[in-house]
C-alpha cells in the first residue's frame, strides 16, 4: 500500500519507510496457529531456490494454503525464492509465484 511496484522512488522516502520498511510475510491464521506462529514473529521461508527471513503478518488477507510477500525490501528478498526461468512467449521471469515452507525459527 505504501510503496509503488519495486519502491524505487517510495524507498527513499523517510515517512515511507518508517510506516512500512521492512519485509513481511502474509500468513492466514490457521496456517499459523497449525505451525505455532505468532503475528509479528520473524520466520524462515524456504523455498528449492533459496531460502530467507521474514516478519509474519498473521490474519484474513490470505486464503489458507497460501501466504503473499512484497519483493522490494532489502531485509526479505522475495526473488531468492522464485523461479528466473522466462516465459516462452514474453520472456518474462516467474517472479510471482512459487511454492514455499514456512518455518518457526527457534
Amino acid at each position: 500500500m505504501y510503496h509503488y511496484n519495486a519502491a524505487a522512488m517510495t524507498a527513499r522516502s523517510a515517512g515511507l519507510m518508517d510506516i512500512a520498511g521492512e519485509g513481511f510475510i502474509e500468513i492466514n491464521f490457521a496456517d499459523a496457529e497449525r505451525l505455532g506462529i505468532a503475528n509479528g514473529e520473524t520466520v524462515k521461508v524456504i523455498s528449492r531456490r533459496g531460502e530467507i527471513t521474514a516478519k509474519a503478518r498473521v490474519g484474513r488477507k490470505v486464503s489458507e494454503g497460501e501466504t503473499w510477500m512484497p519483493f522490494h525490501f532489502p531485509d526479505s528478498p522475495a526473488n531468492v525464492l522464485t523461479n528466473a526461468a522466462l516465459d516462452d512467449f514474453a520472456r518474462i521471469p516467474e517472479y510471482k509465484v512459487c511454492a514455499v515452507r514456512v518455518e518457526k525459527i527457534g
